[in-house]
C-alpha cells in the first residue's frame, strides 16, 4: 500500500485530498499547525500530526517511509502579506524548503507542490498560462514563486520528481470561514448569515474565476503517480464563468434572500484586478473538465456554514505593519 503524506491536512484543500486518497486505498498521513484549518477537517482514516513545517527535524521524523508528499500547507494570505511579510514569507518559502529537505532525506519518490495564481501577478494577457514570465505583485506571490524555484532546484540536484500545481480561487465546504484575512466567499456568507453587510475592497470590479474543490481534487490526485505530470506546472480550475467580486456578493445575497447593501472600503495595495488562469494545458494532458458551477459550490458552502453555525471572526494572525494603508477591517477589527 502506497503511503502519502499531506502537509496542511486540516486545511480546506488538504483534507479533501486526504478523503480522496483514502477512498483509493492509500495509507494517508499528514500534518498541520491549525493556523488555517479546522481539526475536524482531518478524516478519521488518516494519521494526524500537529506538526509545524517550520520544524525541519520534526518534519523529517514524520516523513519516514512516505512515498509521495503533497505540500498544501501555506499561510495563503495575499492581501495580508503586504502588511505581514515576515509571517507570510516564513510560512511560504521556509516551510517549502523544509518539506523538500525532509523529503530528500527520506528518499520520497515525488513531491506535488500546490502553488498559487499569485505567481503570475499582473499580466498583459488574460487568462494566465503556465509559460508566462511570472510577475508577482505582493510578498505572498513573490514567496510562492520563490518557493517554486527553490523546490525545482533541489529536485533537479537531488533527483526527485516534482509537480507544481496552480489551483486558483478554490471554494467549497470546509473552507475556513471565520478568518478575516482571506476566503472572500466564506467571509461574505458568514457575514450575511449573521445579518451583516459584506465589505468589498475597491469598487468590486476585480475579476476572478472560482473553482469548486470537487473539480480540482481529481486532477491533483492524478499527479501522485502519472509520469506525464513529472517536472510540469499545471493551472487547475475553470477559465470560464468569470465573476467580479460585486457579482459574487449579489449571487450569495440572492441565495440567502439577503437585502444587499455592501460596505465599500479603499482597495488593498498590490491587488491584481484581472486574475484568471487558462486550463488548456491540463485539458490537453488529463482531459480536465469542470462539472460543478460556481453557484452549486456556493450552495455547498452555505449548507456547510449553516450546519456548523456562524462564527465570530478570529484575528488570529499578527498584522506586522500598521499604517494608513492597512485595511481598517484588520487594524480596527471591523469584521
Amino acid at each position: 500500500m502506497k503511503k502519502i503524506f499531506i502537509t496542511g491536512i486540516a486545511g480546506f484543500l488538504g483534507s479533501h485530498l486526504a478523503d480522496k486518497f483514502l477512498e483509493l486505498g492509500w495509507n494517508v498521513s499528514g500534518c498541520d499547525n491549525l493556523i488555517g484549518g479546522y481539526r475536524d477537517n482531518v478524516p478519521k482514516g488518516a494519521d494526524f500530526y500537529q506538526q509545524d513545517c517550520l520544524d525541519l527535524e520534526g518534519l523529517t521524523r514524520i516523513l519516514q517511509g512516505v512515498d509521495i508528499v503533497y505540500h498544501t500547507a501555506c499561510t495563503a494570505y495575499e492581501g495580508l502579506s503586504v502588511f505581514s511579510p515576515s509571517l507570510i514569507t516564513a510560512n511560504t518559502v521556509q516551510i517549502s524548503v523544509n518539506v523538500m529537505t525532509a523529503s530528500i532525506r527520506n528518499n520520497v519518490n515525488r513531491v506535488v507542490h500546490c502553488s498559487s495564481m499569485a505567481r503570475y501577478g499582473a499580466q498583459d494577457i488574460i487568462p494566465f498560462t503556465e509559460d508566462m514570465t511570472c510577475k508577482p505583485q505582493d510578498p505572498y506571490g513573490i514567496a510562492k514563486y520563490s518557493a517554486e524555484l527553490l523546490m525545482q532546484n533541489l529536485a533537479e540536484v537531488h533527483g526527485m520528481e516534482l509537480v507544481i500545481a496552480v489551483p486558483h480561487n478554490i471554494i467549497g465546504a470546509r473552507q475556513k470561514y471565520d478568518d478575516p484575512y482571506r476566503n472572500v466567499a466564506s467571509i461574505m456568507i458568514n457575514l450575511m448569515l449573521q445579518g451583516r453587510q459584506p465589505i468589498i475592497y475597491g469598487d468590486g470590479s476585480q475579476v476572478r474565476c472560482f473553482s469548486s474543490i470537487e473539480d480540482d481534487v481529481g486532477c491533483l490526485v492524478e499527479f501522485a503517480t502519472n509520469p506525464k505530470a513529472n517536472n510540469q506546472i499545471f493551472n487547475i480550475g475553470p477559465d470560464e464563468g468569470q465573476l467580479t467580486i460585486s457579482d459574487l456578493a449579489v449571487l450569495i445575497a440572492e441565495k440567502l434572500n439577503f437585502n444587499l447593501d455592501p460596505i465599500y472600503m479603499p482597495g488593498r495595495p498590490q491587488e491584481v484586478k484581472f486574475a484568471t488562469c487558462s486550463a488548456n494545458k491540463i485539458r490537453k494532458y488529463f482531459n480536465y473538465t469542470t462539472e460543478i458551477s460556481t453557484s452549486s459550490a456556493i450552495d455547498s458552502m452555505i449548507n456547510y456554514i449553516n450546519d456548523r453555525g456562524t462564527r465570530k471572526f478570529s484575528y488570529h494572525l499578527p498584522v506586522e505593519i500598521i499604517s494608513d494603508k492597512t485595511p481598517k477591517t484588520w487594524s480596527q477589527k471591523l469584521f
